[in-house]
């Protein structure tokens, strides 16, 4: 498997509860791609199907939240798309 590892952290739709879970993804500038092993056994990336909702990578030394759409294709392989906020890394300090 190319790429490499992170832990995203989520707010369950139905539950109100936060996860966290490691993945494999690619990175390319402000946008992280997905690609979901094994998704009819996995729950997870149900949680950004339709308009997706808001989501946060361990990347750069800290968190990084962003904005996460899952898409099925017609072969039911899934990727979620993550649009990564601008702005350096949570606890990137003020700069004093």
């Amino acid at each position: 498997m190319s790429g490499r590892l992170t832990v995203v952290t989520y707010t369950g739709r139905r539950s109100g509860r936060t996860f966290s879970t490691p993945v494999a993804y690619r990175r390319a500038a402000d946008l992280v791609t997905i690609r979901v092993a094994m998704p009819e056994r996995k729950t997870w990336w149900r949680n950004f199907t339709g308009a997706g909702g808001p989501i946060s990578l361990d990347l750069d030394g800290g968190a990084r939240t962003g904005h996460a759409v899952a898409r099925a294709d017609g072969k039911g392989r899934v990727t979620v798309a993550v649009r990564l906020d601008p702005g350096p890394p949570a606890g990137g300090g003020s700069g004093h």
